[in-house]
């Protein structure tokens, strides 16, 4: 039996420092469930507890080729050698911004960020100025980061669609009231729904910001035709394209979703895998829209093109561009959800899957939500008492079933097999304790 005692000691401690004893919200699963990173190892991860398990959540997915890569973390090495940073910038910048230029065509001009969340943040603050209008929209069940502007949500739990749409609510508190009259948000797969929002009110609206495969909503994902509609409708209103590639830059296609899509971007923003970990992200796009960084919008970080995030980057990025790592990774995927499926299968329990292989998200539905109304209607409820399951046979995946799965080209074969007996095993595991209860 899987033992967190050194976890739940540690948890008492670090509470007395830092709130719930993390760093960051997502990082709490209970006083007694909360574990602690001791290492990690191409596709695994040991706690302080020396549990093993085959990771999934690979940090939300910033880890696309394993953990301790040695090719990138030689390369982060020789990047500690030129200094770090200097409020100036490095030959490096340019190396980089180049080759994701080369990789992702909408990228004309490159800036670097730090985060995700401030990518994001540049990419609205370039839209207002580009447009001359503050609004923007925001798909229900999109997730853009952890800034005033986007952290708000459609209440859908406890909706009852006769009651008309989703309240829309605050991520918590602390969000000023006043943001929520720049947020508006419609369903995805809805382009009439978007295209009536535009026609009433295109005079305050700027960008639309879209995940065409959700991350933070199972990989629910637009259809190709949607977002070609999207592309007509920002131009015929004068409003710019946001594609979040965060989470799909660099890990579904070398060019991201937009290769996928065959669709261009007026701005996109990249973090998680470019850099393997490593913390860096960055803003792209046109050169038109881009041209406003500079007299016009304020863009800066004292830590953006850091020497040895650039260089993780630099190597991450040249892996994916020039070897058939992603095809390694979408093809476990691809055996990862047949062999679940099979599992599944044979016990007659209805489910399906969104997304792509690189990030899959699980539904226990027989259909595939199109939308985040629609995953209401999946079984959640028996993905929520499965994953602590999962975790006790060594299998680490996200405890909301809104988060996707996702692979790195470390993940072998012996994981492949480890984890679907684990999830086999978890399965019965939880069919029997739901039985119980019942």
């Amino acid at each position: 039996m899987r033992s967190l005692k050194r976890s739940n000691q540690h948890f008492k401690k670090a509470s007395t420092k830092l709130p719930l004893g993390v760093s960051s919200n997502f990082r709490y699963w209970g006083d007694d469930k909360t574990i602690y990173a001791k290492r990690g190892r191409g596709g695994r991860i040991w706690d302080i507890d020396d549990n093993e398990y085959i990771d999934y959540r690979l940090a939300y997915g910033p880890v696309i080729l394993g953990y301790a890569d040695p090719r990138v973390d030689a390369a982060a090495r020789e990047g500690i050698e030129v200094g770090g940073v200097f409020a100036l910038s490095t030959e490096l910048e340019y190396t980089v911004a180049e080759r994701i230029c080369r990789m992702v065509p909408s990228a004309e001009k490159v800036r670097f960020s730090n985060s995700g969340t401030e990518a994001v943040m540049a990419a609205l603050r370039v839209a207002r100025a580009h447009t001359g209008k503050d609004g923007h929209i925001v798909l229900e069940g999109g997730y853009h980061g952890v800034f005033s502007e986007v952290m708000w949500y459609s209440e859908v739990e406890d909706w009852d669609p006769k009651d008309g749409d989703p309240e829309v609510l605050p991520y918590g508190d602390g969000v000023p009231k006043v943001t929520k009259r720049m947020f508006h948000t419609v369903p995805l797969n809805d382009v009439n729904a978007i295209e009536d929002l535009l026609r009433e009110h295109h005079d305050i609206i700027g960008s639309i910001l879209i995940e065409p495969i959700m991350g933070n909503c199972c990989g629910i994902a637009a259809d190709m035709q949607y977002m070609q509609d999207l592309r007509y409708l920002c131009d015929r209103y004068n409003v710019l394209l946001i594609i979040d590639e965060v989470k799909t830059g660099f890990r579904v296609a070398k060019g991201g979703a937009q290769e996928l899509y065959e669709v261009r971007a007026d701005l996109c923003t990249f973090a998680k895998a470019l850099g393997n970990g490593y913390p860096i992200a960055a803003v792209a796009g046109s050169d038109e829209v881009m041209s406003w960084i500079g007299d016009d919008v304020v863009h800066g970080g004292t830590f953006t093109g850091h020497s040895v995030s650039l260089a993780a980057a630099n190597k991450t990025l040249e892996i994916l561009d020039e070897t058939d790592a992603l095809k390694v990774i979408e093809q476990y995927g691809i055996q990862l959800r047949e062999g679940l499926s099979h599992i599944l299968g044979e016990r007659d329990i209805p489910h399906s899957f969104a997304g792509h292989p690189a990030m899959l998200g699980l539904f226990f539905a027989d259909e595939t939500p199109t939308d985040y109304r629609s995953w209401v209607d999946s079984d959640y409820e028996f993905y929520d008492a499965l994953a602590p399951v999962l975790h006790d046979q060594g299998v680490l995946v996200e405890l909301d079933s809104r988060e996707p799965w996702f692979m790195c080209e470390a993940h072998s074969r012996d994981c492949l097999d480890e984890t679907l007996n684990a999830f086999e095993r978890a399965v019965d595991v939880t069919l029997q304790k739901l039985s119980n209860a019942a």
